[in-house]
Order: structure tokens, then C-alpha cells, then sequence
């Protein structure tokens, strides 16, 4: 599956040759592929309020963006290209999530999400540049994209998209259903569809080093403990009553110098905040939930999958599921390891009562469930 999906290349020639480094043109990527939602169903999603999307239209001279939900109208526009956007589609289609889970090979620490983008015959969102890795994959139709490696990103000013004032494109490709592109952070592109069609875009999180710190330090905030009161027994008189003065600077210096951190600190930090669901994420639980003893026995025989929304996450021994840390035993780890590597285990027999426990807590919260027999 996966030397398809990456034209015949292992994933160790894919990382050492291309991930970060340069584009990788596949032709049939995956063949006969034309999407994982119908257009009627995408429509639909953009419609709904829990859903984030963007609809974009041009007419050559000025670009609008609107945000979700999307209105019936605006998405049956005859005049201008047009394109609407909806996020997180693994989300709330299986097919999607599937989709999504076929880019394991990279950790999925880095996985994002899954966006679609329906355009009509000259739709797109304009020359940009992304911060982050993208798969490009095409659905129904064409997109001619038009990709450039230059160093000047400034960007027109007074739109609302982060459109390259000068696109200096240095590869124009045509992409079939099935066909699919891969992009470094900082290739500008801009895609231009070719009559109707779909894109679905495979997206990693780069987040800065400066969004790292500030949570860092939030996270951090927990485990400081400086004990004692502010105190200067040595106090003189000032000249200057309002002054903060030298001495009051250096002893609050001194005290701040004794924040610490371990690599160890830095592990928990990194478990805790990659598996943090997103803002607009929220988890249902079942309206009538199964008792524990019908839970065991409906997942002995249908499985125990994740939901779409949550990830679970380890490290060094130490789990992590939907921004909180997880105590797992040590006879539990490779059933565990195996349910955060797949996302789904064909029994829970093998576990610790403690383990199974902990299974039908998640289930009961919404975080995973007992696999549909229906769906075999």
C-alpha cells in the first residue's frame, strides 16, 4: 500500500530524499481514487456549524472569504470561481479518518488533519506558501498546480488571504484523480481547478518554536514551586520612593534563576499538549452506555477502535490520550502500544483487569468505542 501511495519509493527513501527537502510528483498515488464524500455530503458539512470551513471567490481583481457555516446560496454561485474549504473531514467521515491513517509512516505526533477543497472551473485559493508538509492528493477532476521554490514571500497587502505578490512559478503539473503532490514547508503553490473538482489535502503541524515556549511556560506553571515571601531586611532608604531599585532587581533575579526543567519535563510537556484536542473538538458520550460486562464482550468480538477525534500518544513508557498523561501497567504496554500505533485492537482479552477497566472508562467518555460488528 504504501509504495503506491509513495510512487514505488520505500517510506526510508521518501524521508531521506524528500520529506523537508523537495516536491514529489506521484502519478496514481492511489488508483482509481475520486474522494471519501460525495459533493452533495461536502456541502453539507459546510453548512454545519460544527464544522469549520471557508469559502473563497474571485473575480480576478478581489478575493472574498467567508467563514462557516456556509450558505445554500453562496455555494450554487454561477458568476466567479469559487472554492469552499472544510477542515478536519476525518472527523466526521470514516472514510476520511481512514485516509488520513494511510500517512502513518509519518509519527503521528505530525499528523494534522484532513481539509477538502471543492472548486468550480477556475477556483482556488491563490499563490501562497504553508509552514507546514502537505500531501495534495486529487479526487474527482483536474487542478493545475503551478509551484515555485523562491525566497521573496512578501505578500499583497490589504487582502483577506496571504497571497505572494510576486509567484515566480518554476513547475506547472496537471493532477488527475488518484494523482498526488507532495510539498515542503515554504514551496509556494497555487492551484487552479481545472473544471469541477476536489483536492484533499494531508496536513502536518509545524507549530513555531515560539508557540513551544509560551505553552511550555504555561505548562510549567503546575510544577514551580519557589518557596518562601519576598524579603529585604538590608532595605536602605531610597532617593527616589517610586524607584524599583538594584537591589530588589537582583534578588527577584536570583530567585527566578532557581526555574528548572528536566528532559523529562520537556516528554510530559510534549504528551500532554500534541495530544490536546483542538478548540472546536468536543467528545459525545453513548446515550445508553453498554455495562462493563456486555462492553468486554462486545469488543472480544468485534474489536476496540479509537474515535477519530482522539489521539493517543507515547513515550519512553509513559502514555498520553487527548492532553492528559495515563498510567499504564507494564504487562498492559504492548497491547497498548499496539492500540496507539493502529488505533484499533481486535480484543481486549489480553489485558489486565485494571486495563480493560481503563478501556471502558474511555468508552464511556466518548474517547473510543467497541468496533461495529456491522462494519466487518
Amino acid at each position: 500500500m504504501i509504495d503506491t501511495l509513495l510512487g514505488g519509493l520505500s517510506v526510508e527513501q521518501f524521508l531521506a530524499e524528500y520529506w523537508q527537502k523537495k516536491p514529489l510528483l506521484i502519478r496514481q498515488a492511489i488508483p482509481g481514487f475520486t474522494g471519501v464524500v460525495s459533493r452533495d455530503d461536502l456541502f453539507a458539512l459546510a453548512r454545519d456549524p460544527d464544522v469549520e470551513s471557508r469559502f473563497i471567490a474571485h473575480d480576478g481583481a478581489r478575493w472574498e472569504v467567508l467563514h462557516g457555516p456556509q450558505k445554500a446560496t453562496d455555494l450554487r454561485r454561477k458568476k466567479q470561481p469559487w472554492t469552499v474549504l472544510v477542515q478536519g473531514l476525518n472527523l466526521f467521515v470514516p472514510e476520511g479518518d481512514a485516509l488520513l491513517h494511510r500517512f502513518d509512516f509519518i509519527p503521528q505526533a505530525r499528523l494534522d488533519d484532513l481539509m477538502v477543497s471543492y472548486a468550480v472551473d477556475g477556483g482556488g485559493v491563490g499563490p501562497h506558501f504553508d509552514n507546514y508538509d502537505v500531501f495534495l492528493l486529487q479526487g474527482i477532476g483536474q487542478r493545475r498546480w503551478l509551484i515555485s521554490n523562491q525566497d521573496d514571500r512578501s505578500l499583497i497587502e490589504d487582502v483577506p488571504l496571504k497571497i505572494l505578490q510576486d509567484f515566480r512559478p518554476v513547475h506547472d503539473w496537471v493532477l488527475e484523480s488518484g494523482d498526488m503532490l507532495y510539498l515542503p514547508p515554504h514551496w509556494a503553490h497555487n492551484g487552479i481547478a481545472l473544471g469541477e473538482c476536489t483536492t484533499y489535502s494531508i496536513g502536518f503541524r509545524s507549530p513555531t518554536y515560539q508557540e513551544l515556549a509560551q505553552e511550555f511556560l504555561v505548562y510549567l506553571q503546575d510544577a514551580v514551586q519557589l518557596e518562601g515571601l519576598y524579603a529585604d531586611p538590608d532595605l536602605k532608604r531610597h532617593v527616589h520612593s517610586a524607584e524599583i531599585g538594584d537591589a530588589m532587581v537582583d534578588r527577584v533575579a536570583e530567585q527566578l534563576a532557581r526555574i528548572t526543567w528536566t528532559r523529562e519535563d520537556v516528554r510530559r510537556f510534549l504528551g500532554a499538549y500534541l495530544t490536546e484536542p483542538k478548540p472546536h473538538v468536543f467528545f459525545d458520550s453513548p446515550d445508553e452506555p453498554l455495562d462493563h460486562d456486555s462492553f468486554l464482550a462486545q469488543c472480544n468480538r468485534a474489536g476496540y477502535v479509537l474515535d477519530a477525534r482522539s489521539l493517543l500518544l507515547f513515550s519512553d513508557g509513559r502514555f498520553f490520550l487527548n492532553g492528559e498523561a495515563v498510567s499504564i501497567s507494564h504487562t498492559d504496554l504492548p497491547v497498548m502500544i499496539e492500540l496507539a500505533d493502529r488505533r484499533r485492537i481486535s480484543t481486549v482479552a489480553d489485558l489486565t483487569q485494571d486495563g480493560q477497566a481503563l478501556l471502558y472508562d474511555w468508552y464511556c467518555c466518548g474517547f473510543a468505542h467497541p468496533d461495529s460488528i456491522e462494519s466487518k
